[in-house]
């Protein structure tokens, strides 16, 4: 049987409350002294109807007489404890054997014991308490779910993240070793290269260009590419002015007066990179 008591605008969940108890006058009594608490109520004749009903409804407090045919409040309760341990048990007797009650309590078999005849304040005042108890359990237990799936979502976060610094750090001592690879075959190539910034400053040469095209003990990096090839700034202007070629080809007079072939290559095309790339070769005209 179930009775749907007032509401009780303080409790924030729908609280359902199990009774149990032998006599039929006691459970009306109880609900007398429980219509206004709120609590959605069911009511049970012995411990075995109490077990069943646990098996089709959730109970947040169970209130339980201990003299009961078939099976005491006692081991009822206990074994509710083992099926269904996040409700809270009450015990309500008149009989009282300290023993049993204490060994019940220690065991977690019960939460509380209540004394036959019972002062209605008090009977309200310990459900309620109980009921605070079983939601404040239930709060803690959703938290501590919620605290490990959160563990568990930042330990693979971590992981992903690791990895992927793994595969960066990777990359980035591959890119380096490519770098490297290529400045040496740049620096090895047996043509004369070099490379100038937007402001036409000499930002690269390789051994060959610095050489053949000046004295190799001279610096090439940081010069005007005019002290190497007058007027080279406004020629080369000229050779990339007709269209938007990448690569311009002209010849040139070194300051020292050798004329040279020169492959003028934009910088920028296929990466972020500004400037220009000359490829110089004496001229063979």
């Amino acid at each position: 049987m179930t009775i749907c008591s007032g509401t009780d605008e303080l409790n924030p969940v729908e609280r359902h409350l199990l009774l149990v108890d032998d006599e039929v006058n006691i459970l009306r009594s109880l609900e007398r002294a429980l219509y206004r608490e709120g609590y959605q109520i069911q009511k049970a004749n012995n411990a075995l109807e109490g077990l069943e009903l646990l098996e089709k409804h959730q109970f947040g407090v169970i209130v339980s007489d201990h003299l009961m045919p078939k099976m005491t409040g006692v081991e009822f309760l206990s074994q509710v404890k083992e099926r269904y341990p996040d409700t809270v048990r009450i015990i309500l007797s008149g009989y009282i054997d300290l023993n049993l009650v204490t060994d019940a309590i220690n065991k977690g078999a019960i939460y509380k014991f209540l004394n036959k005849p019972w002062e209605d304040d008090l009977l309200r005042a310990n459900i309620k308490e109980a009921f605070q108890h079983h939601e404040l359990r239930s709060e803690n237990v959703r938290l501590s779910n919620a605290l490990q799936d959160a563990n568990r979502a930042l330990e693979t976060i971590n992981q992903e993240l690791e990895q992927r610094v793994e595969q960066k750090s990777r990359e980035v001592v591959f890119n380096l070793n490519t770098l490297k690879l290529s400045q040496e075959m740049l620096e090895n190539l047996s043509t004369a290269v070099i490379g100038i910034d937007n402001d036409a400053t000499i930002v690269l040469a390789n051994h060959q260009a610095r050489a053949s095209l000046i004295n190799e003990d001279e610096g090439m990096v940081g010069r005007h590419i005019d002290t190497l090839l007058p007027d080279a700034t406004t020629k080369l202007a000229s050779l990339h002015s007709s269209g938007e070629a990448q690569t311009s080809y002209g010849r040139f007079t070194l300051a020292c007066g050798i004329a040279v072939d020169v492959e003028c290559r934009r910088m920028g095309r296929c990466s972020i990179g500004k400037g220009a790339m000359l490829v110089i070769a004496e001229s063979r005209a």
